[in-house]
């Protein structure tokens, strides 16, 4: 077993993708069931390639980019298993001048899932933890999972949730009982106050509650926002005038990759009102610090 180590150059990339779904496995596993990944594409109007790990290396390393990739455990919500958090690490590990994994465990496994992200942690070398509380379907402010967080704190990693409206599941029957509310990031901020030292990233514009995020994100300095999974032409203006202002420092670019490449997320952030002087920070420097990839 390889360990991840970063050996990203970081004066010769232009920017870190914090937000890549590996969404393909090893042997062409899934960890969406099929009927959520077409929904997803249908909501996305994206009938694209799903490209597998290596693949993305290549793409990133063309546009001399580092990437953050994940999956997302969901196996107790949708019943399918998820592609190994480890399968991921060892690939980055593979492509370590440009990769950066996350690990996903599933909450509702409780005490295995501490366990399990300890070893990824520790034996693998992922530098945090992707959840998806709609998907995953579980409440994050439950003190259940408390646990759960002490162990990502411990282990200097990063929190990443997903927050606001998702594609998964949308237009099926009943949202394929999938709940929304579980992603409003407000229940993050009872989690942000009790473990100050986990450093939690908000991924996406939260619509419909924006502006909760960015209460949550002025108040509690552990905790950043992405700005994945949406063109930003479609960005509310309040994140925009944060994003270029008070939050600049704790802003992060994310692409959503591959509903969203980061092609069209950079062509498209030249059309807003974004302050180019925030760039720098947003596109390279502010995830150098928080994955403390080195000085920025």
């Amino acid at each position: 077993m390889t360990r991840y180590e970063p050996a990203i150059d970081l004066d010769a990339i232009v920017a870190i993708d914090t937000h890549v779904h590996i969404e393909l496995g090893e042997h062409g596993h899934s960890s969406l069931p099929d009927d959520l990944a077409e929904a997803a594409s249908a909501y996305f109007r994206t009938d694209g390639p799903r490209p597998a790990l290596d693949a993305i290396a290549e793409y990133y390393r063309e546009r001399r980019m580092a990437a953050v990739v994940f999956t997302v455990d969901a196996g107790t919500n949708l019943g399918q298993e998820a592609i190994p958090s480890e399968e991921i690490a060892a690939g980055a590990a593979r492509h370590s001048d440009v990769l950066i994994p996350y690990g996903s465990v599933d909450p509702r496994t409780g005490t295995a899932a501490v366990d399990r992200a300890r070893r990824l942690a520790e034996e693998h070398g992922v530098r945090g933890f992707k959840f998806h509380p709609t998907v995953q379907g579980f409440d994050p402010s439950d003190e259940t999972y408390y646990p759960l967080y002490a162990a990502i704190e411990s282990a200097g990693a990063v929190a990443l949730f997903h927050t606001g409206q998702t594609g998964i599941g949308a237009g099926m029957r009943g949202g394929r009982g999938l709940r929304l509310g579980l992603s409003n990031p407000m229940l993050l901020d009872g989690v942000a106050a009790d473990f100050p030292d986990l450093q939690i990233v908000m991924a996406h514009p939260s619509v419909p509650w924006q502006e909760e995020a960015l209460s949550v994100a002025t108040h509690k300095h552990n905790t950043w926002i992405d700005l994945s999974g949406w063109s930003p032409k479609y960005f509310p203006a309040e994140l925009v005038r944060y994003a270029g202002s008070i939050l600049k420092d704790r802003v992060l670019f994310g692409s959503d990759f591959p509903l969203i490449t980061p092609d069209r997320w950079i062509r498209d952030i030249a059309d807003t009102a974004l302050k180019p002087e925030a760039l720098p920070g947003i596109m390279k420097d502010n995830a150098i610090r928080l994955l403390g990839l080195g000085s920025a």
